[in-house]
């Protein structure tokens, strides 16, 4: 590829960017702030490019995906280079910048000078639909499983004020049961004068299973406390409220879950992604929402391991050497999907039990064993990927082997 002759600093925004160009010597050709629509963006391509005069143009841009959706479809649709600067390197390089003031057009300025001086930063490619549909998935369930813990936890604080016997008496995040209860019975009068027998017939015309032990745990708690608190009676109206918000939450995430699992077995990768022990559809779908569904624009499986936070980095200091860390900036999404899935195989997989067990051997903690076990996995991973074959546990080829 031919050396560019002008690179265009995008400082974007919801509503606005700031496009400034310079050219190889760091000089300002272009300095304008455009609005965030397809007619004004196309202008701004058209007048950096008359810049110049048909040599290669650069872009770059601190946001991948929101606001700069729009900017970024409309350069790598027609092959334009666009290079990624995320917006806290931006920060923490203007202020070796001269001045102390803040302003997009000098945020989009350090940008395209950062773009013109560094080589390792990577270019932007086309998001791949099913990766693009995943990523919108994936955001979604997080917020209903966030929304979910944050009405639990509210429903047990309110339940805690008058009634705590029942509030403890069932682990509601697990407990669909108890939900079903709850909508219809919340004080301890109203469970004592519905008794265990009548509770337990209640609760099995609404398809709980195990009533009679539900039924007798809930009656029990009633039994415990005959004092009713002041507020009582509006306190149980909330929670049955929320009880109900939770049930149509958990309605809402299988309908996502089903969602998800379907459009993740469209991406080509799904097979190879499924026969790793350990990752189910969401948390594939989480991979491939991730990486883009293309593991190669990483270049390596070293590169991947520090965007997903696994590989360790340098902490030395004069005489102090040898220390390592976690890295501050890495996708706590993709860390997530090889810390979970490594969880479930050192559990449920041969090779990546004993691979576990050696490292708490070595007197490694357990987080610490379980982190370099994902590292493994995802040096495995991505062979299969690479040679395109799924995983066999049992004889591991030697060049992906757990051991």
């Amino acid at each position: 590829m031919a050396v560019p002759e002008l690179w265009a600093g995008m400082d974007a925004g919801k509503a606005e960017h700031h496009c400034v160009v310079i050219d190889t010597d760091g000089q300002r050709k272009l300095s304008r702030r455009v609005a965030n629509d397809e007619t004004t963006l196309l202008k701004l391509i058209d007048d950096v490019l008359a810049l110049s005069d048909g040599e290669p143009v650069s872009w770059a841009i601190d946001l991948n995906a929101g606001g700069a959706a729009l900017m970024i479809a409309l350069l790598t649709d027609n092959e334009r280079q666009v290079l990624y600067i995320p917006g806290r390197t931006v920060h923490h390089v203007s202020g070796s910048y001269r001045g102390d003031g803040k302003t997009d057009a000098k945020d989009a300025f350090v940008i395209a000078d950062q773009a013109r001086m560094r080589r390792d930063l990577q270019p932007m490619h086309r998001g791949d639909d099913i990766a693009v549909d995943l990523r919108i998935l994936t955001a979604r369930r997080l917020d209903l499983a966030a929304d979910r813990t944050r009405v639990i936890n509210r429903m047990r604080a309110q339940m805690l004020e008058y009634f705590p016997a029942l509030e403890r008496a069932f682990e509601y995040k697990t407990s669909k049961a108890s939900l079903v209860l709850l909508t219809g019975y919340q004080t301890p009068a109203a469970l004592r004068r519905i008794g265990k027998n009548r509770l337990a017939a209640w609760l099995k015309n609404r398809k709980v299973r195990n009533s009679q032990l539900v039924a007798t745990i809930a009656v029990q708690a009633a039994e415990a406390q005959h004092t009713a608190v002041a507020g009582e009676r509006l306190a149980a109206a909330v929670v049955a409220k929320l009880a109900r918000e939770v049930t149509a939450l958990d309605d809402e995430i299988a309908q996502t879950d089903a969602l998800i699992e379907g459009r993740f077995h469209d991406h080509p990768h799904a097979e190879v992604i499924l026969s790793m022990p350990g990752l189910g559809p969401v948390l594939g779908a989480e991979f491939i929402a991730h990486t883009g569904g293309d593991v190669s624009v990483f270049g390596s499986p070293d590169r991947l391991a520090g965007v997903a936070g696994l590989a360790p980095v340098p902490k030395d200091s004069g005489r102090i050497s040898g220390n390592m860390r976690r890295p501050r900036r890495y996708c706590r999404r993709l860390m997530r999907v090889f810390y979970m899935s490594a969880q479930v195989a050192a559990q449920h997989c041969p090779a990546s039990k004993a691979f576990y067990e050696r490292k708490r051997a070595e007197k490694k903690t357990h987080k610490q064993a379980v982190i370099a076990l994902a590292r493994r996995r995802l040096n495995v991973l991505w062979a299969l990927l690479r040679d395109g074959r799924l995983f066999e546990s049992s004889p591991p080829p030697r060049a992906a082997s757990l051991g």
